[in-house]
């Protein structure tokens, strides 16, 4: 293994548990709707790398990544549930949340080194943001129908 393929896997490592913290203190705070949906926009600026040819990456390779992102996105979408306290919706905490981020971290690891001996860093940075992109937009958007369909009961009742 490269210096640089260590040096953004312990980056991808110590991102994987910032989330999970992010996502515990959320917790605490009513959810809006401008809070699921803010995170994707912010990070597809991100797909400006792609204006450089050393990210870009062939079409295949795009469905793939996003394809595994979706599939990625799964467990996450179960295990994000909103609850109503004091006229409020917040995030349900889920113990399972924090071994669902640490195993999907480890498995993308696992994915780096396996793939990081076959195509070029730039490439790799490509397929991984794609891969995390259609992970955290799939997951937003089902966060988002389920809050909203809460929120919905809450303005019947």
């Amino acid at each position: 293994m490269t210096l640089p393929v260590i040096i953004s896997t312990i980056l991808v490592a110590c991102m994987g548990l910032a989330v999970a913290m992010v996502r515990m203190r959320a917790a605490a705070r009513p959810v809006t709707a401008k809070k699921i949906i803010l995170p994707p926009l912010f990070m597809s600026t991100g797909a400006l790398m792609f204006l450089f040819p050393v990210f870009r990456v062939p079409w295949w390779e795009v469905w793939f990544s996003i394809g595994a992102g979706i599939i990625f996105s799964s467990l996450l979408i179960l295990t994000s549930n909103f609850e109503v306290r004091d006229e409020q919706i917040f995030l349900k905490p889920s113990k399972a949340f924090a071994v669902i981020i640490v195993g999907l971290v480890f498995v993308r690891v696992l994915l780096k080194v396996a793939i990081g001996q076959t195509i070029e860093i730039g490439e790799m940075g490509g397929v991984f943001f794609l891969l995390a992109f259609g992970m955290i937009v799939s997951w937003r958007i089902a966060m988002f129908w389920k809050y909203k369909r809460l929120e919905r009961r809450l303005q019947i009742t």
